[in-house]
């Protein structure tokens, strides 16, 4: 089954995700646990969770995604920078208790000078203090374009995170076709190349989920600007081989094109119509 949905607010709680979801065609989606340029979360309502997973289980909205905020950085070289990201995190995890099974997506941060191999020893510190055992929850780390010092540009640097954790049986991937073309891999051209690399170095059993997003900038330009699908220089012919690739149709998509919701369902529309069975 093809699996698409796109970032909903969660500022109306995972009911009214839901029934958004369905509304543009969606059967999945993604949303912020908390302001996306700040700290505060909204309290989770249980009774609004468990009508949530009535209605999820009727329209068949299954892996639902969270993004974590874009102030988490626990790789900074301010300790009370990386302290804020691990209480953020570690309650973050807590509350996806709530729907049980489902990805939370992180970007893994920026060393700010440091060095790659410090601030991937930050992060790799910070993952090990929130994860817990029994925890239904998979942390995906996100592929980065690579734009200042990010880490999560090259394939290498995700898994040196993951081989360096206690828990790497609980993080895996999420794919951004938008920062993987930015970062240099050639998607448009070479798409089974890519694929082949990321399952040479990391291992396509670790891939979870894929943002489907275009570019507004050039293969290797390393400056993350989504664009909307078939507006950018990955292009439609590119997006709908990528949906399709047997090894990755089976994955979650999730658009974080540049759109308000009539855009995001005539995205899903057109999507749908080049997918190939469902």
């Amino acid at each position: 089954m093809f699996r698409i949905g796109c970032h909903l607010s969660v500022t109306k709680g995972y009911l009214e995700m839901g029934r958004t979801a369905v509304s543009i065609g969606a059967n999945t989606f993604q949303f912020f646990t908390r302001n996306p340029r700040g700290g505060s979360a909204k309290a989770i309502d249980p009774e609004d969770v468990h009508k949530f997973l009535e209605f999820s289980e009727k329209n068949n909205i299954k892996h639902i995604l969270a993004h974590a905020s874009y102030t988490l950085n626990g790789a900074s070289a301010d300790p009370s920078v990386r302290r804020f990201a691990t209480e953020t995190m570690a309650d973050d995890l807590k509350r996806m208790e709530f729907t049980p099974g489902n990805c939370y997506n992180l970007h893994p941060g920026s060393h700010v000078g440091q060095g790659i191999d410090e601030g991937i020893k930050l992060v790799i510190g910070m993952l090990d203090s929130v994860i817990e055992e029994g925890q239904s929850t998979k942390i995906l780390l996100e592929t980065m374009a690579g734009k200042g010092s990010e880490i999560g540009r090259t394939f290498e640097e995700l898994r040196a995170i993951m081989d360096g954790s206690r828990m790497q049986d609980r993080i895996g991937v999420c794919l951004d076709t938008c920062h993987v073309f930015d970062a240099g891999y050639d998607i448009v051209n070479d798409l089974g190349g890519v694929l082949d690399e990321f399952n040479d170095i990391i291992g396509l059993d670790r891939l979870k989920a894929v943002h489907v997003n275009d570019s507004v900038n050039s293969a290797g330009s390393h400056k993350d600007r989504h664009a909307r699908i078939g507006e950018g220089n990955i292009g439609l012919e590119a997006m709908v081989r990528i949906i399709n690739e047997p090894r990755l149709r089976k994955l979650p998509f999730y658009l974080e094109t540049p759109n308000e919701l009539p855009g995001y369902a005539d995205e899903i529309a057109v999507l749908r119509s080049h997918y190939v069975g469902q």
